[in-house]
């Protein structure tokens, strides 16, 4: 599935910088019986529903003619959201500097969620800053997922 996404990413990428957004990720994942193409954009000031209307009526016509995708599947775009994962090398190059929400697949220092600041991302390698300036360093492989923390200051 990842050479779906990839293809569909860089499908996308031109037609969403057409419409002055940016690609922020692509994901085909199956839910049930049915499969979901999941375009998520993002721009500066954030993203309205026209935005995602657009770019779902611009991408339909190229992804029918280039059929990357060999089953049947809904297209849904949308924005990434508040708490936006952190999966492609770009992702945490714009994160650096801000807060960030980390859950490991097994266990560090006895806890499996942190919360901190990514203070470095170098082939893999994540620094996460957490409480009195400590800090982890882990390979991005051993969590479960790495997401923003942008609500955290709203609770």
């Amino acid at each position: 599935m990842a050479s779906i996404e990839n293809t569909v990413f860089e499908l996308a990428k031109p037609i969403a910088e057409e419409l002055g957004l940016k690609i922020w990720d692509v994901r085909f994942v199956k839910e049930g019986a049915d499969y979901f193409l999941r375009i998520f954009i993002d721009k500066e000031g954030g993203v309205l529903i026209d935005d995602c209307v657009d770019m779902s009526h611009a991408i339909d016509g190229p992804l029918d003619e280039a059929d990357p995708i060999d089953k049947s599947y809904c297209l849904e775009v949308s924005s990434p959201g508040a708490e936006r994962p952190l999966t492609r090398d770009e992702h945490f190059k714009v994160y650096k500097g801000e807060k960030i929400q980390v859950k490991f697949i097994r266990a560090v220092d006895g806890q499996r969620e942190y919360k901190g600041v990514l203070k470095d991302y170098e082939k893999g390698n994540v620094t996460l800053e957490i409480e009195d300036e400590k800090q982890i360093v882990f390979n991005k492989k051993e969590a479960s997922y790495i997401k923003a923390d942008d609500l955290s200051d709203y609770f």
